[in-house]
């Protein structure tokens, strides 16, 4: 590209509820979407959980939080947390 120009970065934000904090500077947010089955066009609930960073150990059970891809910093997480809703 000629024009240095800033492209836009996607950022990957998931908003979720954190169910488990029990281990060190790490939390687990599960992240509800609901899908339509392609045929029959029902709406059903799918819930997927992710690892995410926690520097301070300050989240617990049950908090609402919004999770930001990140570059992976170990083998399962891939996610940290924004902050707190």
């Amino acid at each position: 590209m000629a024009n240095n120009q800033k492209k836009d970065k996607i950022i990957a934000r998931k908003k979720g509820r954190v169910v488990s904090d029990k281990m060190d500077k790490t939390v687990v947010v599960a992240v509800d979407i609901f899908k339509t089955h392609p045929k029959y066009k029902k709406k059903y609930k799918s819930t997927k959980r992710y690892k995410a960073h926690s520097e301070n150990n300050k989240y617990k059970v049950g908090d609402k939080v919004e999770i930001v891809a990140v570059k992976p910093i170990s083998k399962d997480k891939k996610y940290k947390v924004f902050y707190k809703k």
